[in-house]
Parts: structure tokens; C-alpha cells; sequence
């Protein structure tokens, strides 16, 4: 099986847009590696997140800001011969990207920033109280490192 690497902007977007959650890699206050499913959305080379207020991850990225992101779409499993166990593998393709969260304050900044990510869901507007606004932390990721990948294709694929 063939992994090969993608680097067409559109592609790449494509797969980010198929996802329906990304995976956040976070360092925890002992230094120990945390991931955790979030809901995103992705803009101009921007990844968009939110949380809760307060707790584990927000102190987390507090102390340490940097994340590596992932996206992954596609998930058949594939062989090249069928009685060979090391010939399997997962096709399916994958997003990583880099960078340094930044916490938005800024009440306005925030309204736009929810309405990006639900334009990632669903297709019409919201509303927002002023509450739930106050209330939600909203992260900002400006992707410094991005890599993309395909995996499990046949040499016929390639």
C-alpha cells in the first residue's frame, strides 16, 4: 500500500470540510500528551474551536499553547492480498496541522467566530445572547504547519 502526500490547497480543504470533528493535541500540566475530539471550523488557514469557559484543556493551553490538530476522512480497510494480514491497511486521508492557540476576548470577534463554526454544520444563521457569548471560550489557531496525506492506495491508485 502507497501513501502519498497531498498538497493541492482545495484538496486538502475538501477533507478538512468532510470532517465532522477534529482531534486537538494538547500537553497537559505534567507535560503528558492529551487529545481531545472538538468541534472546529476552518477558514483562510484559521482553525476556529470553543470550549467552556474554564476547566482542564482551557489550563492546559493556557500554560502550554501549542496544539497540533488533526483531521482524518475515510476509513475502508483495503488489502493487497486477502490471506496476508500485513497487507491490510486503512484508506483514508488525513490533516495535521500546527500552531499556537489564542484565546478571543473580544465580544464581536466572538459572534463572528461562532457563526464560522456553525457555518460548518449547518446553513442558516444564529443569534447569540449576550450570556452565552460571555460565557464560551472561543480559540483562534493560525496554521504555521500543515501536512496532508493519503494512505492505503494501491500502486493502481497512485
Amino acid at each position: 500500500m502507497k501513501t502519498i502526500a497531498i498538497t493541492e490547497p482545495t484538496e486538502i480543504e475538501a477533507i478538512i470540510r468532510k470532517c465532522p470533528y477534529c482531534m486537538v493535541g494538547i500537553t497537559d500540566l505534567e507535560g503528558n500528551p492529551y487529545v481531545v475530539p472538538m468541534n472546529f471550523a476552518y477558514r483562510d488557514g484559521v482553525i476556529y474551536l470553543h470550549s467552556g469557559p474554564e476547566g482542564s484543556k482551557v489550563e492546559m493551553v493556557e500554560r502550554r499553547p501549542r496544539v497540533c490538530i488533526t483531521f482524518c476522512e475515510g476509513h475502508e480497510l483495503v488489502y493487497m492480498h486477502r490471506q496476508v494480514a500485513c497487507s491490510y491497511s486503512m484508506k483514508s486521508r488525513s490533516v495535521m496541522c500546527w500552531g499556537n492557540v489564542r484565546f478571543i476576548e473580544d465580544m464581536d470577534e466572538k459572534r463572528n467566530i461562532l457563526d464560522i463554526v456553525m457555518q460548518q454544520y449547518v446553513d442558516y444563521e444564529f443569534k447569540y445572547s449576550e450570556p452565552a457569548v460571555r460565557n464560551v471560550k472561543v480559540w483562534e489557531v493560525k496554521v504555521e504547519k500543515m501536512t496532508c496525506r493519503s494512505f492505503g492506495l494501491r500502486p493502481s491508485e497512485v
